[in-house]
């Protein structure tokens, strides 16, 4: 009992770490299962449907269809290019940097900005995350793939991103493509810091990238959210809350207490600081359009990967990863969501295959460009890398989901069987957290105090609560995203590089992807094997018998209270009584005659 409680606190300890749905009615659920042959077909034709002309973001040789057969393809251009990503030790930067490595074999170098923790080098970090199973495949194909990686000593709340003069003449000497990942993720992250990381943090790489003599795409990572005060998003920057520039300049004299208590009134409309300094950041890479070749990448809710390198990877607690864990161990039992909104979920493998052509498309086409207008585009292409308007799947369809795969599937020292709910009453919710998840804890705790170990229970709950009430504002209603770049972005892909590079959600099976990545969290986050899922069956029939066992005698015993209070109640209990008898009396009679 002890253990369990150990290895529950320590995995949620991480839990409590992470910090991160929309419908287009005209597209029907039904594409998401056309065969390939279909997807193809439509994809040449028009995309994903049938799609607006926009000058600014369709130029007029893409529109014609004759920039695709003079442009390179994906690995063909990237093929002895030097690249630099921000944020690789992350979810999203590794998976960048394993599918840069093994579809595109013929890079030069992944120069990765990485900044030392404590107790733990530069060096250290860079080889804990190139022996991580996510490089398996990778590593067959290539032993020796980590001499093309070359980690270059960070950090972005310095100024300068604190990197060395040498590495500054090196980057700039050589950099082609720029993926930046860095960004702080916490929902609940101070201001300042948000700024700091989100804000600053790119106007310094942007005034890098300005020096660098053969720069051909800037790729900025935002996300789908950064606009959440609109319920309808379209591909554009829209104008910024407020001018990051007086913003940064007005918080440097404030202290954190002063910040704190102004943030409210700062954010406005937004849930979050995350939400609010994304939207920044994307209006401060905006000014840079007419000097740097610049796309923006807005993913909803990144998950664990769909195909690549292997179904369901994940290595993190952050976004739906944590409460999918929370429910399978039996810890989350309600959840304050609407079963009818839309959870726009997006695989990490789509969101870096569409990241990956991204780079490609604005480097080749933009320099096309150039040489036939003497000059920038002066829009940057924004792409909306969702799924709730393409093909939605919603979050009563996912708890239903998720519990069958762990039930099916347990995880090793659950708390309690699974079983979750989800509701969007307020007083539902409140009575199950009371329920299901306050007075177990409270037991629990006393257990503990009374074997003489720390109680510590009811403190899981508290920071779970919290954790999950951060969610609420994106589990309870819908957003809708326009797609059309994303598409059009598709239709310039040759057929090989569809294959390789695929960001059709057209094509993504639901109940088969949630499955993979409850697995996926079992495997790879709490390292568990599949060989002992007989074991973990065990343990949940045994903490079936024990909850109908406690749950029989708490019946008893209150309505033996009642009984003793009641003159009423008692003859009721006796009736019942003599009629199970006289039941039992008539079927054994009747057993009797039958022989």
């Amino acid at each position: 009992m002890a253990r369990r409680c150990r290895s529950i606190f320590h995995w949620f300890c991480r839990l409590c770490g992470w910090r991160s749905s929309g419908r287009e009615h005209q597209h029907a659920r039904a594409a998401s299962i056309q065969s390939p042959s279909e997807l193809s077909e439509d994809r040449d034709l028009n995309g994903f449907g049938e799609q607006a002309t926009d000058v600014q973001t369709r130029p007029a040789e893409v529109r014609s269809g004759t920039a695709k057969d003079r442009m390179a393809s994906i690995p063909e251009f990237y093929a002895g290019k030097n690249v630099l990503i921000t944020g690789a030790t992350g979810f999203m930067g590794k998976v960048l940097v394993e599918k840069l490595l093994r579809s595109c074999p013929e890079v030069k170098a992944l120069y990765i900005l990485v900044r030392p923790k404590a107790g733990q080098s530069m060096q250290q970090r860079v080889s804990d995350m190139m022996a991580c199973k996510l490089f398996d495949r990778v590593r067959e194909d290539d032993p020796d793939f980590h001499q093309k990686i070359i980690p270059i000593s960070s950090e972005l709340t310095q100024p300068g991103l604190a990197i060395s003069p040498e590495d500054v003449e090196r980057l700039t000497a050589c950099i082609n493509v720029i993926f930046h990942c860095a960004a702080t993720i916490r929902f609940d992250e101070p201001l300042k810091h948000a700024l700091q990381l989100n804000v600053i943090a790119t106007q310094q790489l942007l005034g890098l990238a300005q020096q660098m003599n053969h720069l051909e795409a800037f790729i900025h990572i935002s996300t789908a959210y950064a606009n959440c005060n609109r319920k309808h998003i379209d591909e554009v920057i829209y104008p910024p809350p407020v001018e990051p520039k007086k913003l940064i300049e007005s918080l440097e004299w404030m202290d954190d207490g002063i910040v704190r208590d102004i943030t409210p009134r700062l954010i406005g409309d937004r849930p979050n600081t995350y939400t609010y300094t994304k939207a920044l950041g994307e209006y401060v890479v905006q000014q840079e359009q007419d000097k740097l070749n610049i796309a923006i990448i807005r993913p909803s809710i990144v998950g664990a990967s769909w195909q690549e390198p292997f179904p369901g990877w994940i290595d993190n607690f952050n976004g739906p990863s944590g409460v999918f864990i929370a429910a399978g161990k039996g810890i989350l039992r309600t959840m304050k969501a609407n079963n009818d909104a839309v959870a726009d979920l997006i695989p990490v493998d789509m969101v870096i295959n569409l990241t990956v052509a991204a780079g490609w498309y604005t480097a080749v086409h933009r320099r096309k460009t150039d040489k036939e207008q003497n000059k920038r585009p002066k829009t940057a292409l924004v792409y909306n890398c969702t799924t709730g308007g393409i093909n939605p799947f919603h979050w009563g369809e996912i708890e239903y989901h998720v519990m069958s795969t762990f039930k099916r599937n347990p995880l090793e020292q659950a708390f309690r069987r699974p079983n979750a709910n989800i509701t969007s009453n307020y007083l539902i919710n409140q009575y199950w957290i009371l329920v299901s998840h306050k007075f177990p804890a409270l037991i629990y705790d006393l257990y503990l105090r009374l074997s003489g170990q720390k109680p510590q229970m009811m403190r899981i709950f508290n920071r779970l609560h919290k954790a999950i009430s951060l969610l609420e504002y994106f589990s309870s209603q819908d957003w809708e995203w326009n797609s059309e770049n994303l598409s059009m972005l598709m239709s310039q892909l040759t057929p090989e590089d569809r294959k390789t590079f695929n960001f059709d959600v057209r094509q993504l099976n639901w109940p088969e992807y949630i499955e993979n990545y409850c697995i996926g969290t079992k495997k790879y986050v709490l390292n568990e094997e599949m060989s002992d899922i007989p074991a973990a069956r065990q343990h949940l029939r045994k903490l079936r018998n024990i909850r109908y066992t406690f749950n029989t005698l708490l019946v008893i015993f209150i309505w033996r209270v009642f009984i003793a209070r009641s003159q009423m109640a008692r003859n009721i209990w006796y009736f019942v009584v003599s009629l199970c008898f006289k039941f039992l009396s008539y079927f054994r009679a009747s057993s009797t005659l039958t022989n």
